[in-house]
């Protein structure tokens, strides 16, 4: 972790939030907080397993993992 007033640990985490809200949050009307926490979570598991990122080579973060895994 970095000390405090540098801001590098949370750059990624800001931007996955912000990838979150943009494609899945703006717009919508949740009418529970149990609807919303499921939004989320189902976003989460998609993100990991089939959103393809062209910076990973267009590949999911998990088929990066696993080729890191086997190299």
């Amino acid at each position: 972790m970095s000390r405090v007033a540098h801001c590098i640990d949370n750059g990624p985490m800001g931007g996955f939030w912000g990838i979150l809200k943009r494609e899945r949050y703006y717009g919508r009307r949740f009418t529970s907080k149990r609807e919303l926490t499921q939004m989320i979570q189902r976003y989460i598991h998609y993100y990991n397993t089939r959103r393809v990122q062209r910076n990973l080579g267009v590949l999911t973060p998990m088929e990066k993992h696993k080729l890191c895994l086997a190299a």
